[in-house]
């Protein structure tokens, strides 16, 4: 699997790892586990669409952000590890969107991070998942998405 080389057949330009916002780093290495800091989707410093699901963002935009949120950490994995090499796949990916009271719909913005994730990657892709609804997420993030991958 060549992560970069699927990405440019893809037309997806990798960002710029993001920078931590607070007191933590970006990628924890533990042993062959990779663990990327929650990431929301900022571009040129702004949060894409802000908000809450159910009123101020749709889903399809919350698909989107959450696809930016996996692309951001597979950079943050590429800075941390000094490339795609040692990565082997995804293990788990946990997604929290922000919810107004009634919407249930977090496992379809969810798919716009694990759509990504198994375009990319394919089979090592594949993950387990948890999407799940909470009332705010920092800067006002629509959606926060967290990876643990399996490293060599």
């Amino acid at each position: 699997m060549d992560i970069e080389q699927r990405l440019a057949e893809l037309g997806i330009e990798l960002p710029a790892a993001p920078t931590p916002v607070a007191s933590y780093v970006p990628v924890k290495v533990a042993g062959n586990i990779a663990y990327v800091a929650g990431q929301i989707a900022r571009v040129d410093g702004e949060v894409v669409h802000p908000g809450h699901l159910g009123s101020e963002v749709s889903v399809e935009q919350g698909q989107e952000v959450a696809r930016l949120c996996a692309l951001q950490a597979l950079a943050a994995l590429h800075e941390a590890l000094g490339g795609f090499d040692r990565l082997r796949s995804i293990a788990k990916v946990d997604v929290f969107v922000a919810s107004e009271a009634g919407f249930t719909d977090q496992p379809a913005v969810a798919n716009g991070a694990s759509d990504l994730l198994a375009e990319v990657m394919g089979e090592a892709g594949i993950h387990a998942r948890a999407a799940v609804g909470v009332v705010e997420l920092p800067l006002g993030a629509s959606v926060e998405v967290v990876v643990t991958a399996e490293i060599g």
